[in-house]
């Protein structure tokens, strides 16, 4: 685990790399989008990738690399707790697998914490649900009923035609959260594309400079 921990730092975020980048790569996200009383960490999954497929594969195929995922984004938050900050003043966020890691962490375990950046991602998701269906590449829906609530804020981003999360997928996350209680923000972009848009770069400063 890489961090950023800088004295008298007000606020916290994880960040959570996707397929093929490193905790430095995406610690790098804060020299645009972080002011400079923010602290970070950045775990680092095992070979580069926190799961060897779609994050659309069947639940039990993915609920393994879940748990493990899971398991470094608590410690990430700890990390932040241990150096005095509260649960309500640390984020998380990520890009890709990143992303979809960072969303279901929130949905799982994020109470109280100030609320989660998905850039390119949806949740993963709790159990298969019915048939493959073509809006989720041939995959079969997840159910997403997550309990408890979550009142912090949720920003969810994905392309119009985003080779690896489908349209579909962000948008059930985002009503997964709204259900949970969650302020919710989609930010859905034309075209074809996969990455991180000055779009949410902008809302990651906002947030962190609130």
């Amino acid at each position: 685990m890489k961090g950023r921990f800088l004295p008298g730092a007000t606020k916290g975020i994880v960040l959570l790399h996707g397929r093929g980048g490193s905790a430095a790569d995406i610690l790098t996200l804060l020299d645009h989008a972080a002011p400079p009383d923010v602290a970070a960490v950045a775990p680092e999954a095992p070979g580069n990738s926190w799961w060897p497929t779609s994050f659309l594969a069947p639940a039990a195929q993915m609920e393994p690399f879940v748990a493990a995922g899971l398991a470094a984004v608590r410690d990430g938050v700890a990390a932040l707790e241990a150096r005095g900050l509260s649960r309500g003043a640390i984020w998380l966020a990520g890009f890709s697998q990143g992303a979809c890691l960072a969303l279901e962490a929130f949905a799982r375990e994020g109470e109280g914490l100030a609320g989660v950046f998905g850039f390119s991602g949806g949740l993963v998701g709790l159990a298969d649900q019915g048939p493959g269906l073509p809006a989720l590449l041939g995959h079969a829906d997840k159910k997403l009923d997550y309990p408890g609530n979550r009142s912090g804020a949720v920003w969810i981003s994905v392309h119009q035609r985003d080779p690896h999360i489908p349209l579909k997928r962000a948008e059930d996350s985002a009503a997964a959260f709204r259900a949970m209680g969650a302020e919710v923000r989609v930010q859905i972009y034309p075209g074809a594309g996969h990455g991180v848009m000055h779009e949410d770069i902008f809302a990651l400063r906002q947030a962190l400079n609130g």
